[in-house]
């Protein structure tokens, strides 16, 4: 069940209303076409220990509030920080100064889709404990406890502990009529052990995913410590991978990964027509593909989703005032839909834009970022034991590393944290040195089954890059299981030439 707080009260006791008015009233004044005020708070924390003591206790706050507009169909973007009546009215009368002058570079006149008004509405994301209510001594002990306890094991030489934090609070009022006010917590717990073996150095991280929710997550790491030294030791007496083609049974903990960087960032509107391309590339899934380009296998069914609880990227109501929702990306393998912001949406005739806006600091402008993008489990599908038994000669990859692709989303190489070889429908024992390469359809159409519910887990990252300046946003993955036919591994060492 939902668990819902309420927004903090110093939030709220913050003159939200009154800053918003001035703001929107001067920019009205001014005779633009939009105008819409956001304020935001966001707190970060970030604790890193190493073999038990700590490295970094970094607390940051963000507080300020931002005036986008539209004047004669240009953009006008300003910041500040001074919370009173009269900052707000100037901060609206710079950014339609701003429109003013870019209106002379501006070729293709700004309009958006329409959003009904949203009045008065609130949004807390699903958490229990507050984990800034935590007091740091507390998070240090016990990220300490845990490392001291894996030191202990004579296999360990070194650990690594981390604990990331997030709260953001959002106050959004337009010219329309919508205003909003939101809260969200997210956080990212994560052990790594270390070693060195016969000249080999590798690590093993924990799974657990970074997630929307409360301190009340972080103790769910704990279940995955008693087996890292076993696995570490595994992974570094493993011989090195043969290169060739294998069936792959790839866990939801490396998937999500390749859902994000092959799929996610592929379906982001503004890529694919080319309006986003500064910053990791355009896509391969052009807008001529609506509706035939063969993106996978019939079994694949893939969303894109801002409302599901604990998403790094849910939210009720996205920084454009758009209420969010879950939509068709792909659907039986072929593309269906794409990620959109109200610009976007209107640029291709579309009625409403499905609420992938977002600006990472009061500071900065929204752009189309991604939703959580999802690909659907099977719904009476097998467990990944019986996905691994059905395979004769393959590899079972756990976790994940690290990754390449192009700038177009379609030539890509994964690896992960740990691999194990199948033979005869059974775990043969670890392998090193692994990484997949394939192209993005390639890839997706050789999928042959998918795990059912029973598989399916929901990752994630804080930290997906786009934009110029750049911005970071928080984003997550669910997928199950899945087996893949016939993909070529590669030996990463022998490819590097060592």
């Amino acid at each position: 069940m939902r668990h819902v707080r309420d927004i903090d009260p110093d939030f709220l006791d913050l003159p939200l209303r009154g800053l918003a008015d001035a703001a929107l009233q001067r920019a009205r004044d001014l005779g633009v076409d939009h105008a819409d005020f956001r304020l935001e708070r966001i707190r970060g924390q970030n604790l890193a220990l190493t073999d038990g003591e700590v490295e970094t206790a970094a607390d940051s706050e963000t507080l300020g509030f931002a005036v986008r507009v539209i004047h004669k169909g240009t953009w006008g973007f300003a910041a500040g920080t001074t919370l009173t009546p009269d900052a707000a009215a100037a901060v609206a009368s710079r950014a339609v100064e701003v429109a003013q002058v870019a209106s002379s570079i501006n070729t293709e006149p700004i309009e958006l889709a329409a959003e009904p008004a949203h009045r008065d509405v609130t949004w807390v994301s699903s958490y229990q404990s507050d984990p800034f209510e935590v007091p740091v001594h507390d998070k240090i002990a016990l990220l300490a406890e845990w490392s001291h306890r894996l030191l202990a094991d004579s296999r360990v030489d070194h650990v690594d502990a981390s604990l990331r934090q997030v709260k953001e609070q959002k106050f959004y009022a337009d010219t329309a009529g919508t205003v909003t006010t939101q809260q969200r917590v997210r956080l990212a717990p994560q052990i790594e052990a270390l070693a060195t073996s016969e000249g080999r150095f590798d690590g093993m991280r924990t799974l657990l995913p970074p997630a929307g929710r409360g301190y009340e997550y972080v103790p769910l790491l704990e279940a995955e410590l008693a087996d890292l030294p076993d696995l570490l030791a595994a992974k570094l007496a493993a011989p090195s991978v043969t290169p060739g083609h294998y069936d792959l049974v790839i866990d939801p903990s490396n998937l999500w990964l390749t859902i994000h960087e092959s799929i996610g960032h592929a379906t982001e509107l503004d890529r694919a027509l080319g309006y986003e391309a500064a910053y990791a590339g355009t896509s391969f899934a052009t807008v001529d593909g609506l509706g035939t380009l063969r993106y996978g296998s019939p079994i694949m069914n893939v969303t894109g989703d801002r409302t599901v609880e604990h998403g790094l990227a849910s939210i009720g109501y996205d920084d454009e005032g758009v209420q969010t929702s879950s939509f068709d990306l792909i659907r039986d393998g072929v593309l269906v839909g794409y990620q959109r912001d109200r610009r976007i949406s209107r640029l291709q005739g579309l009625e409403r834009s499905n609420g992938c806006a977002f600006a990472d600091s009061p500071a900065t402008m929204p752009i189309q970022r991604m939703a959580n993008v999802s690909l659907a489990p099977a719904p009476d599908g097998p467990s990944t034991e019986e996905l691994i038994s059905g395979v004769e000669r393959g590899i079972y990859i756990v976790g994940d590393r690290s990754w390449s692709i192009d700038m177009q989303r379609y030539n890509f190489q994964f690896t992960g944290q740990r691999f194990y070889l199948i033979e005869g429908g059974r775990i043969a024992g670890q392998v090193r040195d692994v990484a997949y390469q394939a192209t993005t359809t390639e890839f997706w159409n050789s999928m042959r089954a998918l795990g059912g519910p029973q598989t399916y887990v929901l990752g994630g990252a804080f930290n997906c890059g786009k934009g110029q300046p750049g911005q970071v946003a928080p984003v997550s993955h669910g997928c199950p299981s899945a087996l893949f036919e016939g993909v070529r591994v590669l030996n990463t060492v022998q490819e590097a030439g060592a």
